[in-house]
């Protein structure tokens, strides 16, 4: 018994056993992660919406979009060192492993740097140019600069987890996000209900949290020395392995650009319906996060899954892999979705208790909920072909989804709602969702023809002897697929 509880808290081998098996142990406290994590950003909206009020709640969701943007480093840092790690892991390569990890330690500070430096600079510009209602613009650029000013800790937690989870260590990164979460929702309580320091409270208690979770990481890392050992040397980045991050990481950095930006172009439209939908819309995007987690959460599992496994050769047991992966994956997305729509409303009385955002709210989440669906596919096999090294492909996926689709839907179908000479705004808001929902259906159908097309078979970083396995060397025809 003792030895099966110390196997929970140890890097997880995921090129052997039952595939299935593999994704349901890596998975289970990375979905408990991903609910922790959901109820950390959660947090600030709840107690900021019932001790501040309506005003700001839409706040701190009308920061949100801008504050996603400046995150793109810590997207593409934190999928570029998972790819590397997870495939170098897979094929046993300690001394490529420990430098892929002081690389990564490095750029994280060096980005985090950039972030305090450049963000809030940009704040009051970017609100102005969004169109943010005047009652609530001086409280959301108060969030988002005492946000940026401590977002070291942020980086740290997100990019440092997923190395751990490349190593195949689900669970430490969990508990750390747990103890984060618990002092994040203490602190909101006492910052902002108790000391009545309002939305700069709200921030103030998240930063301190995330400095606490990134800090635990990098404890964790360090510590892991019978797999690598992170000496001052590893920490000066070599062109070589700064190259494979670029390589690997900057398009899905350039994939989260893209979608933080069209969020932006869509928050102006969002912003003219006024308070109540931005309220709405904030409500929305938090229960949503709670539908999506299963979404994130095996996409991310099949990035290690793959990864550790085109490390080591084994190309066939990531096509099994992957057939795991969307029954594990689209059973349990289903049951959320349902749960969610039974009780959401519930769920945004924890927000809010006025009943004109509450029904904005619940007609918003209608719309959305069979494209919670469709995004289990989308983030499955996008999983898989990060994880093997194709991280191109799913950026041209979101490139068109998100630019080519929604954004014109969202405004083309918001002008033909609008009464006859009405201005922007005047429309019914509906648009704002169904453009996201035929975005997210047109993803799923376009990423299911790339993986059956395959070229992420011939992605892997790590070089495999002939005749193991590799997607280099013994490709899989369409129909083994």
């Amino acid at each position: 018994m003792a030895g099966r509880l110390s196997a929970l808290f140890e890097a997880q081998d995921m090129t052997q056993g039952s595939p299935m098996g593999n994704l349901a142990r890596f998975s289970v406290p990375l979905l408990i992660g991903n609910m922790a994590q959901q109820l950390y950003s959660t947090a600030d909206s709840i107690v900021v919406g019932n001790y501040v009020g309506d005003g700001a709640l839409a706040a701190v969701g009308a920061s949100n979009p801008i504050l996603n943007l400046l995150l793109v480093l810590f997207m593409g840092i934190s999928v570029g060192a998972t790819v590397m790690v997870s495939q170098y892991f897979g094929a046993k390569d300690r001394d490529k492993l420990s430098a892929t990890v002081g690389t990564t330690i490095t750029a994280t500070f060096v980005a985090s740097v950039f972030i305090m430096i450049v963000g809030p600079l940009v704040t009051r510009p970017i609100m102005s140019l969004l169109g943010t209602p005047e009652d609530i613009f001086e409280d959301a650029c108060i969030y988002l600069v005492i946000i940026f000013a401590g977002i070291i800790g942020s980086g740290y937690y997100n990019i440092l987890s997923g190395v751990l989870r490349g190593l195949g260590d689900s669970v430490m990164p969990v508990i750390f996000l747990i103890i984060a979460c618990l002092l994040n929702i203490g602190l909101d309580i006492w910052f902002v209900a108790g000391l009545h320091w309002g939305v700069a409270g709200a921030a103030i208690a998240t930063i301190i949290s995330q400095v606490v979770s990134g800090a635990l990481c990098l404890i964790r890392l360090l510590k892991m020395r019978d797999l690598l050992e992170v000496r001052p040397a590893h920490l000066w980045p070599r062109s070589f392995y700064i190259k494979q991050l670029i390589k690997l990481g900057l398009p899905s950095g350039l994939t989260q650009a893209i979608f933080s930006f069209a969020m932006i172009i869509v928050q102006s439209l969002t912003n003219s319906f006024g308070t109540v939908v931005i309220a709405a819309n904030t409500v929305v995007m938090r229960v949503d996060g709670f539908a999506m987690m299963p979404n994130f959460t095996f996409g991310t599992a099949m990035t290690t899954y793959t990864g550790q496994n085109i490390g080591a050769g084994k190309l066939d047991r990531c096509v099994k892999g992957t057939k795991a992966g969307l029954k594990l994956g689209l059973s349990v997305a289903v049951v959320l979705v349902a749960l969610i729509l039974l009780f959401g409303q519930y769920l945004m009385e924890l927000f809010t208790q006025t009943p004109e955002v509450i029904s904005t709210g619940m007609r918003m989440l209608r719309i959305l909920a069979v494209g919670y669906v469709a995004m289990g596919v989308t983030q499955i096999l996008s999983g898989v072909m990060r994880g093997a090294g194709d991280t191109m492909t799913p950026m041209w996926i979101s490139l068109v989804t998100t630019v080519v689709v929604r954004v014109p839907i969202a405004y083309g179908l918001e002008f033909l709602t609008r009464p006859e000479g009405g201005a922007m705004g005047s429309g019914t808001p509906d648009p704002l969702f169904l453009s996201l929902l035929i975005s997210w259906l047109a993803g799923a159908v376009i990423t299911a023809i790339a993986y059956r097309k395959g070229r992420w078979r011939k992605k892997s970083i790590v070089a495999v002897p002939a005749g193991q396995g590799s997607g280099k060397d013994v490709p899989l025809e369409p129909d083994q697929i």
